[in-house]
């Protein structure tokens, strides 16, 4: 019987969660489990913030990213005639920047919505205000990026398909 009838996935799947939660171990043991939680404001804990995510994720972004991204596809019907015959699928053209404006949205959060804005400015003298205009630039710039490429690869598919017809 072979290790993927047992197991049911790939030895280094086994070996990667064997790491991760060694990995994990590791900074427990390292940080103290007392640095997880802080006693005297509970919702700024480590844990707090990690089941929140994991809720907020399973339970709310998952859901909404999948029904966005269901909604392209069956949208993706409705695309003008000149991608139509050039056969070039935007669906990835808005997903990737998409998700890019998610993810920086995740990491910058906190900058956005000025968390910590005294230690903030103890520590570098300015403020938080320019994060969400920083932020939107970035988001604006990805699509922006993405709409350029997808325009380009309609030309040359256009061109493509011009030339064997």
């Amino acid at each position: 019987m072979s290790f993927r009838a047992v197991y049911g996935s790939h030895p280094l799947h086994l070996l990667t969660l064997v790491a991760g939660f060694a990995l994990f171990g590791y900074v427990v043991a390292t940080i103290g489990a007392a640095a997880l939680w802080n006693p005297d404001t509970w919702w700024q804990s480590i844990v707090v913030w990690f089941a929140a995510a994991i809720i907020a994720h399973d339970l709310i972004l998952f859901p909404a990213y999948a029904l966005a991204d269901r909604v392209l596809v069956a949208a993706r019907g409705l695309r003008p005639a000149a991608a139509r015959r050039a056969r070039v699928p935007v669906l990835n053209y808005i997903r990737v920047p998409a998700l890019g404006a998610g993810l920086t949205l995740l990491v910058f959060l906190p900058g956005i919505i000025e968390q910590g804005h005294r230690a903030y400015f103890a520590a570098t003298g300015q403020t938080q205000e320019p994060f969400l205009g920083r932020w939107l630039l970035l988001v604006a710039a990805l699509f922006a990026a993405s709409a350029v490429v997808y325009g380009i690869r309609l030309v040359v598919a256009a061109r493509a398909t011009a030339g064997t017809d």
